[in-house]
This record gives structure tokens, sequence and C-alpha cells, in this order.
């Protein structure tokens, strides 16, 4: 793999700074590292920081890119793309409203085969009107083309956005990539962080050297013209397949830089307690960190559950949850979205398509919980592991539970 560093070179890998920081300020750490040449991005709440802390590092000459101010999302992601198209590096970073306003744009990049990489602070869509955090934006979008990973942390906000260049840039994907973070809950919140050097990163991450497109009046070429159907079928073909191979290329590269900065996330899903589990238990995003304090004090019970945390939605890890699964009494599934169609959350629908072809199909359930920014809370994961335990023994439990909404008799809201 181009940049690969070999097992000399990680032995001599300087200790990173620490800082306590924001997971906006930790995106903006992870793209300054990467060495971007254009940045362009229009603020909505909660990724306005984001930006504020770009443009300062492009000003205190911290960063040598050109931060190109725009009127709107659709301009910021239109702008990127003529900058990829001619062969820099670029990042940019929205929200909600703003994602849908992209959308048209956001499409075409992928279908372009453009290596943008992008942050998406995760929030509600309206109405009603909410700024508070939740994952429907992104989950709204999964379908676009689109690499996207989720993190629970904001140390693996900075990491994911670094490995995002590696991957997306890799001669085999050619394909953009979104990191999202929970808004709020990770974008406005501090914690530890360990920034690492600069020379480190730039012998883990090699300068952007595209050579499947580049814009140059010395060698013209046309870009995006009408395409007749049977071209474009043999377009959107290599499309799928490229999500296909980014599995590998994940995993390859997240295991490069866990053995380089000594911290590895497990590629596609991080498997937690696991392995031993009868129960389990699927996460996506900031809640994670939650539902493993809560799966701890369980084992403390004598309840054997584990956790999977899916950090890519697309490509879906569809092998690796069916291996990782196999043999489970019980599957609970935690959604902070809605799939309107199923009257489930997305991710549930999603695991469901993954394991159909379990034998002894073990009961799948719902939680969907944490909408407009609800906090999931200890006692919303000791209910779920209750009616995973109850579901295992035979008990009738229902296919979705609404936590904080649907209560049992007796209890308090």
């Amino acid at each position: 793999m181009s940049g690969t560093t070999t097992d000399d070179e990680a032995r001599v890998v300087r200790p990173g700074r620490i800082a306590v920081i924001d997971g906006n300020m930790a995106a903006a750490w992870g793209a300054k590292l990467s060495r971007p040449t254009v940045l362009a991005a229009y603020p909505i709440t909660p990724q306005t920081p984001l930006v504020e802390y770009l443009s300062t590092f492009v000003a205190d000459g911290e960063l040598d890119a050109d931060m190109v101010e725009v009127e709107s999302e659709h301009s910021a992601l239109s702008v990127l793309q003529g900058a990829s198209l001619a062969g820099a590096r670029t990042f940019t970073g929205t929200s909600s409203q703003g994602l849908a306003l992209m959308y048209e744009p956001y499409i075409r990049t992928s279908t372009l085969r453009l290596p943008i990489v992008m942050a998406i602070v995760t929030r509600e869509v309206i109405s009603p009107q909410s700024v508070w955090g939740g994952q429907q934006d992104a989950i709204t979008v999964r379908d676009a083309g689109w690499i996207q990973i989720y993190v629970e942390d904001n140390q693996e906000i900075l990491d994911s956005i670094i490995m995002a260049y590696k991957i997306a840039e890799h001669p085999d994907i050619l394909l953009p990539v979104n990191i999202c973070y929970d808004g709020h809950y990770l974008s406005h919140v501090a914690d530890r962080v360990e920034i690492p050097a600069q020379e480190d990163v730039d012998r883990f991450l090699s300068p952007y050297s595209p050579s499947h497109i580049k814009l140059d009046p010395r060698t013209p070429m046309s870009v995006d013209p009408l395409t007749p159907g049977d071209i474009l079928m043999e377009y959107r073909y290599k499309h799928v397949r490229a999500q296909a191979r980014a599995k590998r290329v994940i995993e390859e590269v997240d295991e490069e830089f866990g053995r380089i900065f000594g911290r590895p996330y497990g590629g596609l899903l991080e498997r937690y307690r696991l392995d031993d589990a009868s129960l389990a238990l699927i996460t996506l995003g900031s809640t994670s960190g939650t539902a493993k304090v809560a799966v701890d004090a369980a084992r403390n019970r004598g309840v054997d559950i584990g956790l999977i945390k899916l950090r890519a939605l697309r490509p879906f890890p569809r092998e690796e949850l069916f291996e990782a699964l196999h043999g489970k009494a019980a599957i609970g599934i935690v959604d902070r979205n809605v799939c309107f169609g199923w009257m489930t959350g997305v991710v549930y629908a999603e695991v469901c398509a993954a394991l159909r072809l379990l034998p002894d199909q073990p009961p799948l359930i719902d939680f969907v919980a944490g909408l407009g920014g609800a906090d999931i809370t200890f006692k919303h994961y000791e209910r779920a592991i209750s009616l995973l335990q109850q579901a295992a023994s035979g008990r009738t439990v229902a296919e979705v539970t609404w936590l904080g909404i649907d209560f049992e008799p007796g209890e308090e809201p």
C-alpha cells in the first residue's frame, strides 16, 4: 500500500502531545495533520466551531491551505469538487440542513470518484425544529455512494480523519469518506486527546497524487459528459465494487494505524467482551461508551453479554457481523435514528438483512433512543439488557422499544 510505514519506522514514533479539546477541535487537528490544500465550508450548528478552528489554523500560518469562504453548503462542496479534480487534497464539514442543501454535489462527489474527506457533525433534521444531536442527517444519505465511518470519542475523530484520507485516496477505492461524530455529545464536549507529531503523520499518509483524473489545460479531458445508460451501468458497477473493496482497505489502514500509533479501532467494527457472550448489543457512535459501562456492570451481575460498536455503515460489514453474531441467543440494536418505512431504526433494518441466513435465527430487538439530543442513559441500557435476557429465555418481547417513551407498568418516565 502506498505510504505504508515499516515496523522499523513505527518503533521511532514520538509520543503525541496531550490536549483536552472538544470534538470539533479534534476534527480540525485531524484535518490539519493530513495537510489538505483547499478547504471550503459554511457554518451550521453544531459544526460551526470546526470552521472557526480551521480558519484560525490558516490565518495563523499553521496550515498551508486556501480557505474558501462560500455562501452555502452547496457551494462549499462544489468548490472542493473543482479543487479535487485539479489534484488538491480537500476537507469540509457540515450538519443537518446544511447536508440537505449540499445533496446535489454530495452525490456527484461520489459518482465522480473524488476522494474528498468530510466530517458530518450529526444533528437532528427538521421538523420539529431542533439543533441538538441525532444521526438522522448522516443516516439519510447513507446510500449516496460515500464511505461512512461513525466514531465513539474525540480521539477517534482525530485519528479517523487521518485514516480517511488513506482510505479515500487508495488507488483501489477513490471514493469520498464521511467521518460522522455526534453533535454536542462529541462536538462540544472536551476530552483527553493525543495529537500525533506531524512528521509521523507524514510518514503514515503520503501526499495526494491522483492518477485517475486531473484537470490540466496541458492535457485537456472531459469530465462528466452526458452519459448513455450502458456506460452508466458500468460506472455504477465499478462504484459498488469499490465500496466492497473498501472493507479490506479500512481493515488494513486501521491495523497499520494501530501498529504505528498504538490506537487500533477494530476496522469495520469493534468487538467488546463478545467472544464468550450469549447476548449482544450493537451500537453506533458516542453512546457506545455508556453501553460498554452497562455491559461491564451486567457482567459483574453474571450476565454474559457483549457489544459490537459498528464503525462502518457504508460499506456495511455484513459478513463480519454474521461471523461475530453466530450462535448468540438474542441481539439488540440501539438506534439514534428512525427508518420511517419499517417503523424501526435504520441500523436494525440493516442488521436484519445481514443476519437473515443465520441458522437458528435469534431474536432481534430494536431500541430507538436519543433522538433530538435526548440522553441514552445507563438505565436505558439496563432495560435493554433485561429485555434481551427475556427474549433469550423464550419470552415474547416487542420488536421495537422506544427507550424513554415505552415504559413497563409502574415505571416512571
